[in-house]
């Protein structure tokens, strides 16, 4: 059964599926629907187009899909998405995008901590991790299992590849490559989140491989360009040659630098924590 406080406001057109429970005070209008057995808390609005997955966690006073902070928006119908078994915490904000059917989305599994917010045509993939008062600007984008310490800023148009970490009150403004570590101010690379890929169960060959492919990326005297078409004729794992690659080709604000006097080790990152 549906569990819906006396003093909650659900618009018609609303459409809460089985198991929904809204805290007091909270306000839904719009063109929403919530998943199967989704709970959120109190005083928390959501308005406009937005479709919430199943199992989700949505805390009190958080805001989803109010119009975006872009001065181009023009009241054009967008959307937000968010996955299933995804946490919202206090205080969070996500807005609609820009653009007559873009949306903001979120992915599944994540878990967005308290005061984060997350801005305008955003896409999150699954199971990331935003410490509390992460800000995201316009149209990041970040893939999947990336973590984000406390307080870090990220620039719009920024991509965060796959199983990044961001140290805390970083400011970034470049993208990040996968299975990397950028702390900073302008975050810069620190090394490979080696204890993050052995606890996805990313076996050592597959380790040491990325661990090759950075050093002829950053550590040769090759220049980049030509380091990224050596990867391309190199015998390392295709599917892992494309994804790096291929998030270098992608990008549309350059890729952080690495930080000067750092290497790889097993231990390097045992500072990054949120």
């Amino acid at each position: 059964m549906k569990k819906i406080d006396s003093t909650a406001r659900i618009g018609k057109e609303v459409v809460l599926e089985e198991g929904v429970e809204i805290g007091p005070y909270s306000i839904l209008k719009g063109e929403i629907k919530v998943g199967a057995h989704t709970k959120i808390g109190a005083f928390t609005v959501i308005e406009g187009n937005v479709e919430i997955g199943s199992h989700c966690n949505i805390g009190h006073h958080v805001v989803i899909g109010t119009p975006p902070q872009d001065l181009s928006y023009q009241g054009e119908k967008t959307q937000v998405i968010i996955g299933e078994r995804t946490t919202l915490r206090e205080f969070v904000t996500v807005h609609r995008a820009t653009g007559e059917g873009k949306a903001t989305s979120i992915g599944d599994d994540c878990f967005i901590m308290a005061y984060c917010h997350i801005a305008h045509n955003c896409y999150l993939g699954n199971g990331i991790t935003m410490a509390n008062n992460s800000t995201l600007a316009g149209y990041v984008e970040i893939e999947d299992l990336a973590t984000l310490s406390g307080w870090v800023g990220v620039h719009q148009f920024v991509r965060l590849g796959k199983l990044v970490m961001i140290g805390g009150l970083s400011k970034v403004v470049m993208d990040i490559p996968p299975y990397t570590l950028a702390d900073g101010h302008p975050a810069r690379i620190f090394g490979l989140n080696l204890v993050g890929m052995k606890r996805r169960g990313i076996e050592g060959k597959k380790r040491e491989e990325i661990h090759q492919i950075y050093d002829l990326i950053y550590h040769s005297n090759l220049s980049r360009s030509k380091a990224l078409e050596e990867l391309k004729r190199s015998t390392f794992d295709p599917q892992l040659v494309e994804e790096i690659v291929g998030f270098w080709e992608k990008s549309k604000r350059g890729v952080a630098r690495w930080a000067k006097g750092r290497k790889n080790s097993d231990e390097e990152n045992t500072s990054f924590s949120w």
